[in-house]
């Protein structure tokens, strides 16, 4: 494992740009999005393999519409009966963990890497990345951004359109930009 990569997994700065083994592995892993985003909409079983060989771990039966892009892939975990519509984008280089029953609307973005806000370090192309966790029972409105180190948790509805860059508590719905809880579900 590369030095570059060992920051990146411990969310600290690295550079994404000039790791010849990240590199490579983004170029696999495109890849095999591609090819998943060109087959045949029929072929089913095709397409799942591919998405199975992508994914780095799926509980159990999971259905992402094409199209559909990654980074690495093998930092996405899918917890059982997870659907996402058409256009999905994953910046995995976190790890990106979805628990059970989680449902994303079309035009979504998930992205674990973020660059420095220092003009110098970020023409460097230095980036962290942090982690994202989806809970149980969520559901994911359409053209929703998850920004890196957030937690939304169980039993959680975000609305269409809203950017997520800060945690969610359990038993909420959340909208807006920047998207906040505006009402509890589940009553004490």
């Amino acid at each position: 494992m590369s030095a570059e990569r060992e920051k990146m997994l411990r969310g600290e700065l690295y550079d994404a740009n000039n790791d010849a083994g990240l590199i490579a592995e983004r170029n696999a892993c495109k890849k095999l999005c591609q090819k998943y985003n060109t087959m045949p909409y029929e072929a089913v079983e095709e397409r799942k393999s591919i998405l199975r060989s992508i994914i780095g771990k799926a509980k159990g039966d999971f259905i992402i519409e094409p199209s559909f892009w990654c980074d690495y892939g093998c930092n996405i975990s899918l917890g059982d009966n997870f659907y996402a519509n058409h256009n999905l984008v994953i910046l995995d280089a976190a790890p990106v963990v979805f628990g059970d029953n989680v449902f994303v609307a079309p035009n979504c973005c998930f992205t674990t890497a973020g660059h420095p806000v220092d003009a110098e370090q970020r023409n460097k192309g230095l980036e962290y990345a942090y982690p994202i966790t989806v809970g149980d029972n969520v559901w994911i409105g359409a053209g929703v951004t998850v920004l890196p180190g957030v937690r939304i948790g169980d039993n959680v509805t975000i609305g269409a359109g809203s950017l997520v860059n800060r945690d969610i508590p359990s038993d909420s719905i959340a909208v807006g930009v920047p998207c906040r809880a505006i009402k509890q579900t589940k009553q004490e």
